[in-house]
This record gives C-alpha cells, structure tokens and sequence, in this order.
C-alpha cells in the first residue's frame, strides 16, 4: 500500500463516530454516491454459501432421538415403567427395549421431551444417549 493511503487510514482511525459520520455524508454529497449499499453488503452477497454453512453449524439442533443405551441389572423394573409412559408400548415390547439396549425410545423428539425422558431414566439409574 501507497504511504498515502497509509496516511489516509491513520487519520481514519484518529476520527470520532460524530467526526467518521459526517464524513460519510460529505462523501456522498461530494461524490454522489449512496453508501447506504456498503462494500460489505457486496461482499456479504458473494460469500451467501459460506454464511449459509457458517449458519447451520452454529444453529441449535431441535429435533433429537432418545436411545436407552444402559439398564443395570437392578433397576429394570423402574426403568421399564419409564419406558412404557414414554413409548406407550405395552409391557413385553417395552421389556424387549429394556432387554436389548441400546435402543431408540423415541425419534426426533424437541429438545425439551428428550431432556425431560433423560432426566427421568437417568433417575431411574439407566442411561440415556441424545442424538
């Protein structure tokens, strides 16, 4: 970069908001420009897939699946009534799910259901994996 434009930013950054404003506006009368559509808006534009990706990585995952993956020997019986109000499934199919973990209790549940069986099975003494 030019010493010119070095010297152009240090002033720049010298300036107050009150001072950085009122330069915006003698700008565009000056020039006759709009810099209501700023270059990061371009920009902002050219790079909508990267942003988009950036997006779904940061947004918070709402629908999860419940799956009993421990039942120690002991606690069966409490973990199967547990079973049976969260699946609805009756007695022998929701002693097969207790039987053979790990198994899915319950697909794409809110976050608030699956926390909820968790907290409920986790009490019980069984463990239970949110995926």
């Amino acid at each position: 970069m030019s010493e010119k434009l070095t010297n152009i930013i240090e002033q720049l950054k010298s300036l107050t908001l009150l001072e950085a404003a009122e330069l915006v506006t003698e700008i565009e009368k000056v020039f006759g420009v709009d810099t209501s559509v700023s270059v990061a808006s371009v920009g902002a534009v050219a790079n909508i897939p990267a942003q988009a990706a950036a997006v779904e990585a940061v947004e918070e995952k709402s629908q999860f699946d419940v799956i009993l993956s421990d039942v120690p020997a002991d606690k069966k019986i409490a973990i199967l009534k547990i079973v049976r109000n969260v699946t609805g499934l009756g007695l022998k199919e929701s002693k097969d799910i207790v039987d053979n973990v790990p198994k899915t209790l319950k697909e794409a549940v809110s976050k608030e259901e699956s926390e909820t069986i968790k907290k409920e099975i986790e009490a019980a003494g069984g463990k239970v994996t949110l995926k």
